[in-house]
């Protein structure tokens, strides 16, 4: 089966974004295909680079990134979400003339056309938060 999972909680504020993550490697240990990962709404958050929890807590922005670097995954980030949330690329850092970037390798921001794409290409959507 082809999934695309829609991520919408933030890192740290509840349960979904590590839920994606677990049911993200449940599906492909089980055969299963992620045909897209999108990270809308505060689930954009889950793409920073600069993310610092404390050493004694799981860096979940740190474990997708790892996660989609291992199997070559689309990772898509909704660029109006991470905009209004400050979380920009090096092109609309230069774009918006401020003074960095801060959006994970293996992270790409882009359009909800992405999103309706994908679920075209999909046998199921997943979404996982509120």
């Amino acid at each position: 089966m082809k999934f695309t999972l829609v991520i919408l909680g933030a890192p740290y504020s509840d349960s979904a974004s590590q839920t994606a993550l677990a049911f993200a490697h449940a599906a492909l240990a089980n055969g299963h295909t992620i045909y897209r990962l999108f990270f809308y709404a505060d689930g954009v958050h889950n793409a920073t680079r600069l993310a610092a929890p404390p050493q004694d807590e799981h860096d979940l922005p740190a474990s997708w990134q790892q996660f989609i670097t291992e199997h070559q995954l689309d990772a898509v980030v909704c660029i109006a979400a991470a905009l209004r949330r400050g979380l920009l690329d090096t092109t609309e850092a230069e774009r918006y003339q401020k003074s960095g970037d801060n959006i994970a390798q293996g992270f790409e921001l882009s359009g909800l056309g992405q999103l309706i794409e994908a679920s075209a290409a999909s046998d199921r959507v997943l979404t996982f938060g509120a």
